[in-house]
C-alpha cells in the first residue's frame, strides 16, 4: 500500500558491533520488531508501516550477523541477542511512558520472552509463532537436532538464480513479505549470494534454541501477553503454546489458523491490528 508511511533505515552502536535497524518515528507508544532466525527486519515492513500509520514509533531490527548489522565473531545465542535488545531500549531512552511493545517472531519470540523476563522495561510482549520453542523436547541430541534443521546450502547461486527460484515461495504474500525474504541474502563479489547468517552462527543460535528452557521464564512476565501461533487448527489439547499460555500470568492467544510461519509478512493487517489492540491494553 503506497500511502502507508516509508521506513528508514539507520545504524547503532552497540557494544561489540553496530545493529542495523529499519522504521518510522511518532508520538505513540514504539514497537520493537524482531526478526527469527536467520531472517531481517524487513520481513516486518508491512506490519511496521501499518503501526506507524497509526502513529507509532516503530524500530525494526537486524539482529547480530543477520540483515544489514555486522557480524562479530561470537554472542550467537538466545541472551546475548536479549542483551544486546536492553542495550537498544536504552540508548532510545525507551523507559517509563515510554516503554515499548515487544514483538518477537519464531525464534525472535524467545529472544524477546527473555528481554521481558530477564531485562524488564517492556510495556507488552507479542509472541509471534514462537517463544516456546525448546528444541530437546523433539530432539535428545543436539547432532540429531542439527542434522534435522540445518540450513540449505546455497553456494554457487547468483541472485538472478535466487529471484527466479523465489516466484515460487509463498505465492500468497504481499510482494513486500516477498521482498524481504529475499533480503535474507547477501552478494557476495563474484556475483552469487549466501545468507547473511553464517553457517556456523546459525548452528550456535540452534544450539540455544535446543539446550535453554524458555518455560521458566514464563511467569516472570508480569505485562499484557499475546501469543500469535500458526496452527492447522486450534488445539483441543495440551500443546507448548498451551502450555506457555497457562503459565504467562497475562496471556492471551489469536490463534493464526492456515497461517505461515512467518505469519507477520503473509498477514500485515490482521498481524498490525492484534499488535495495536496489545498496545491500547496498555494505553487505555
Amino acid at each position: 500500500m503506497t500511502d502507508l508511511p516509508q521506513l528508514v533505515d539507520a545504524d547503532v552502536a552497540l557494544p561489540g558491533f553496530r545493529m542495523a535497524v529499519r522504521g518510522a518515528a511518532g508520538s505513540g507508544r514504539p514497537f520493537l520488531l524482531v526478526h527469527g532466525l536467520a531472517s531481517n527486519a524487513r520481513l516486518w515492513d508491512g506490519v511496521a508501516r501499518r503501526l506507524a500509520a497509526a502513529g507509532h514509533e516503530v524500530v525494526a531490527v537486524d539482529l547480530r550477523g543477520h540483515g544489514r548489522s555486522e557480524e562479530p565473531v561470537d554472542g550467537y545465542d538466545t541472551a546475548t541477542a536479549a542483551a544486546d535488545l536492553a542495550r537498544l531500549m536504552a540508548l532510545r531512552g525507551w523507559t517509563g511512558e515510554r516503554r515499548p511493545v515487544v514483538a518477537g517472531q519464531s525464534w525472535g519470540g524467545n529472544v524477546v520472552l527473555t528481554l521481558a523476563a530477564v531485562h524488564g522495561g517492556v510495556a507488552a510482549m507479542a509472541l509471534v509463532d514462537g517463544g516456546w520453542i525448546h528444541l530437546s523436547d523433539r530432539f535428545p541430541s543436539f547432532e540429531e537436532c542439527w542434522e534435522q534443521l540445518a540450513p540449505p546450502v546455497f553456494d554457487g547461486l547468483t541472485r538472478e538464480e535466487l529471484e527466479v527460484r523465489a516466484r515460487g515461495w509463498n505465492a500468497d504474500w504481499p510482494d513486500e513479505g516477498r521482498q524481504g525474504a529475499l533480503a535474507n541474502f547477501a552478494d557476495l563479489p563474484d556475483g552469487t549470494v549466501r545468507p547473511h547468517l553464517t553457517r556456523d552462527h546459525h548452528r550456535s543460535i540452534v544450539h540455544s534454541l535446543w539446550q535453554d528452557d524458555p518455560r521458566p521464564l514464563y511467569p516472570r512476565v508480569t505485562v499484557p501477553t499475546l501469543l500469535m501461533p500458526a496452527v492447522a487448527s486450534v488445539p483441543d489439547g495440551p500443546t507448548p503454546v498451551t502450555e506457555a499460555l497457562e503459565l504467562i500470568p497475562l496471556g492471551e492467544v489469536s490463534w493464526y489458523v492456515g497461517a505461515h510461519n512467518d505469519l507477520h509478512a503473509q498477514l500485515p493487517d490482521r498481524c498490525a491490528a492484534d499488535l495495536l489492540r496489545l498496545a491500547e491494553l496498555v494505553d487505555g
